[in-house]
């Protein structure tokens, strides 16, 4: 597995596959180095997005893979390479969230994300705040 930064050659895979995001966005995170793409066999299988809230903590905004390489422990590699790299940078807390209904909770649980509030959009699930310390 290879993780690394996503690159202008990545943006027309990661517009096919992340539907949560504008053109014009995704191509910011780019040039930012706000995405990790995650290889296998030089073939993408994921990524992980992310943002700072308040401009100071980083955020994970999603973390997603193909089907075929899920539940294989990917995820939690991919999450605990973000977490060093924020931490390099002089982070010393991370968040995310996800929503009620979601398995994600879960997830974030196992991996030491605590809950620690959360908020209701409407016509949504309630989407649950977590929070890790690094």
């Amino acid at each position: 597995m290879n993780i690394r930064y996503a690159e202008k050659i990545d943006f027309t895979w990661l517009k096919e596959n992340d539907v949560h995001i504008s053109e014009e966005i995704l191509k910011t995170k780019i040039k930012s180095k706000e995405i990790y793409i995650v290889e296998e066999n030089n073939e993408k299988i994921g990524w992980l997005r992310y943002s700072l809230f308040w401009d100071n903590i980083p955020f994970m905004n999603m973390i997603y893979f193909v089907d075929e390489y899920r539940k294989k422990g990917n995820g939690k590699k991919l999450v605990e390479y973000w977490e060093k790299e924020m931490n390099q940078k002089g982070h010393k807390n991370v968040l995310t969230s996800t929503l009620s209904n979601e398995e994600a909770q879960h997830f974030y649980r196992k991996l030491g994300y605590k809950e620690i509030g959360g908020f209701k959009l409407l016509e949504e699930p309630f989407e649950i705040i977590f929070h890790k310390k690094i």
